[in-house]
């Protein structure tokens, strides 16, 4: 995800072609074993250093090249972000507790072309109040997913991910922000999570982006700890993070990073 710094208006979004949209879905398939396997491995006692090492796995198995691996100087090929951690978390000695939630963030590259995903899930017990972030937070990607039809805006997504979250009552994380993807992992125009005051541009066949919601319980405001990485809910509440990379296709949007 990106942090906010300008928010561009007139910004058109690479299109592509179907060649290239098939190497971006073999590189979200990577990506949704991905999910599986480390979902499958978050347990109460799990450091999110074995997370990590369990999603290279999956990326030397396929041949795969992380886009998270040292971009910027990041660590890790995945982000782990636990609890009150919003995104960008540092893989290493967090013990998984039952009653965490923890936000996984999983990218790869295959032939030259990005695929971007996360996901939000409970270890063990969780509240109510989490359990119910998690739904809320996932509803609203598939909202925004919704709207990545030709002949819509793109920042029809945004408004329509602010809808379900305020709805339900939380809010929208507005510093970060998904983003249009391809041959780099973050391409323009930016994608908010809510409405910029302005419908952003025409939606056509092969733009291709990655929506990501990031959902507070209580207030949108972040801090980011001395790691110049880790990004928090200010007040300390719990956040849930969900996202897909889609296409933009005649028949509508096609997520590319499912199984």
């Amino acid at each position: 995800m990106l942090p906010v710094e300008v928010l561009p208006v007139e910004v058109l979004p690479m299109r592509r072609s179907a060649e290239e949209i098939a190497k971006m879905r073999r590189a979200g398939k990577v990506v949704a074993e991905m999910h599986q396997a480390t979902r499958e491995a978050a347990r109460p006692g799990v450091t999110t250093g074995h997370l990590d090492a369990v999603a290279r796995q999956v990326l030397d198995r396929h041949g795969a090249r992380s886009n998270f691996l040292n971009y910027r100087g990041f660590p890790a090929v995945i982000c782990t972000s636990p609890n009150d951690m919003i995104v960008h978390g540092i893989p290493g000695s967090y013990v998984l507790r039952d009653g965490d939630i923890i936000s996984i963030d999983c990218g790869a590259i295959v032939e030259g072309y990005h695929g971007d995903a996360a996901f939000t899930m409970g270890i063990g017990d969780i509240s109510d109040e989490a359990r119910r972030l998690l739904q809320v937070t996932e509803r609203s990607l598939w909202a925004g997913i919704e709207q990545l039809r030709p002949g819509n805006r793109l920042h029809e997504v945004g408004r329509a991910v602010q809808q379900v979250a305020e709805q339900a009552g939380f809010s929208v994380v507005r510093e970060y922000v998904g983003h249009a993807i391809g041959t780099a992992m973050h391409e323009e125009p930016q994608v908010p999570n809510y409405w910029p005051g302005n419908p952003g541009p025409l939606l056509k066949p092969g733009m291709v982006f990655a929506v990501e919601p990031m959902v507070n319980v209580g207030g949108p405001a972040t801090v980011t700890l001395e790691d110049g990485w880790s990004v928090m809910t200010a007040d300390g509440s719990l956040s849930a993070h969900f996202e897909h990379t889609i296409a933009v296709t005649d028949d509508g949007p096609e997520v590319l990073t499912v199984p």
